[in-house]
């Protein structure tokens, strides 16, 4: 599936409205000077309110080798998806 690469400082947020930033980023590709988010490394979602005591909010979300814009990726222990919001628009994976 094309799309644009996902890379780290992208706005991506899981349904509920928590920011998630990935904890691995891929050192060898740099988009607009930021790393790439590389995968199957989880990504670490905060400031979501979708899940109350004493189950934990999005805590986790797994992909694809490097993340693109078109790509899917689930919440856990939600199950709620992550959506890019804002990336990088010059590197197309295809």
């Amino acid at each position: 599936m094309p799309g644009f690469l996902i890379q780290q400082g992208a706005t991506v947020m899981c349904a509920h409205g928590g920011q998630a930033m990935p904890t691995v980023p891929s050192q060898a590709v740099a988009l607009d000077g930021m790393p790439a988010s590389a995968i199957p490394y989880p990504w670490t979602v905060v400031g979501c309110p979708g899940v109350g005591p004493p189950v934990p909010p999005c805590v986790t979300s797994y992909g694809q080798p490097l993340v693109i814009m078109g790509g899917t990726a689930v919440c856990a222990p939600a199950g709620t998806p992550l959506l890019p919001i804002v990336t990088q628009v010059r590197v197309t994976a295809t």
